[in-house]
């Protein structure tokens, strides 16, 4: 009987732990939490989409510690003046004109420095490197095809990927939100300007491989450039180099006349065989087997030795002027 009583002891003290420990790990959310979080969303479902805003509106925007912190993620040294020169666009910078002017302020401090000439001294810097580089890289595709390349590298397509992914669309001063690509192309442009004034023109030629040129990494070159008229090319190559007359021959068909017919051409050039190509017709497989000669002469296949973007080109093989 003791034994019993002294049990029920222990469970009428056990019994209020338990309770409070329950009210400990209680969450307590309030009644109001859910009624306001449903009419924020139905509020924002009415307003609709909005406008994505400028970081620099924001309060904490400190531009000086950005433009810094810009220069140090990328392991350069800017002049801070030169940098924020090069983010400034020329439309900005006149809109900016007019509202000092607007509130009185004199007119020998109402001008403001834009990335235009930054721009245009980035441009040339990047275009001469990119084609010494290419030249260096790809010395037997002709000159039309170096062109092509360079051109890929330069188009405004690919500066505005790779200053997007730099972190430059919050820190350029534009008239609009978000920055269009020709914009993002101009700055970068403008920074390698900035660079070239601010350090020397030896690292703005490597910020170009680095950060251009790499674009070429695992890139398909007859993605970016493809002969319009494949075979005339190559017969031109082959009379140019003296590889001899290039002859395609057929070497293989199955299924003529029907739906499925595929043609298999071999070109040959002093009994050797330069490519070969399949199409669905002579014309077709014809030229396929154009692109592979090419391809194969050029040194430009999918299985080429990778570029080498560590290759640092002396200042006297790029040709500024």
């Amino acid at each position: 009987m003791s034994f019993l009583r002294s049990a029920a002891g222990l469970l009428a003290r056990a019994k209020p732990l338990e309770a409070s420990s329950t009210e400990q790990t209680r969450r307590h959310i309030k009644r109001w939490v859910s009624p306001t979080l449903r009419e924020l969303a139905h509020r924002q479902k009415k307003l609709g989409p909005q406008k994505p805003e400028a970081r620099s509106g924001f309060i904490e925007w400190n531009q000086r510690s950005e433009l810094f912190a810009f220069g140090k993620r990328l392991g350069e040294s800017f002049e801070l003046s030169q940098l924020q020169r090069a983010f400034t666009e020329k439309s900005f910078a006149r809109r900016e004109e007019d509202r000092r002017r607007q509130l009185g302020i004199e007119e020998a401090d109402l001008q403001m420095a834009d990335n235009s000439d930054l721009a245009e001294k980035g441009g040339h810097i990047a275009r001469a490197y990119v084609e010494a580089f290419l030249q260096h890289q790809l010395p037997k595709v002709p000159e039309e095809g170096l062109r092509a390349i360079a051109q890929f590298l330069l188009s405004t397509e690919t500066l505005a990927h790779v200053s997007s992914h730099l972190g430059t669309k919050d820190l350029i001063h534009s008239t609009e939100y978000p920055p269009s690509a020709e914009s993002l192309a101009q700055s970068l442009q403008a920074v390698i300007g900035a660079l070239a004034s601010s350090s020397c023109i030896e690292r703005a030629f490597l910020f170009v491989r680095d950060f251009i040129c790499t674009q070429l990494n695992q890139k398909d070159l007859l993605d970016v450039w493809t002969p319009p008229e494949p075979l005339q090319l190559l017969e031109r190559i082959c009379q140019e180099r003296k590889l001899g007359e290039a002859e395609p021959r057929l070497l293989g068909d199955c299924g003529r006349n029907t739906v499925l017919a595929a043609y298999q051409v071999g070109i040959y050039a002093n009994r050797q065989l330069l490519g070969k190509g399949f199409g669905e017709d002579l014309k077709t497989a014809t030229e396929t087997a154009a692109l592979d000669a090419l391809q194969s002469i050029f040194d430009t296949h999918d299985n080429r030795r990778p570029f080498d973007f560590s290759v640092q080109l002396e200042t006297k093989n790029v040709r500024l002027g």
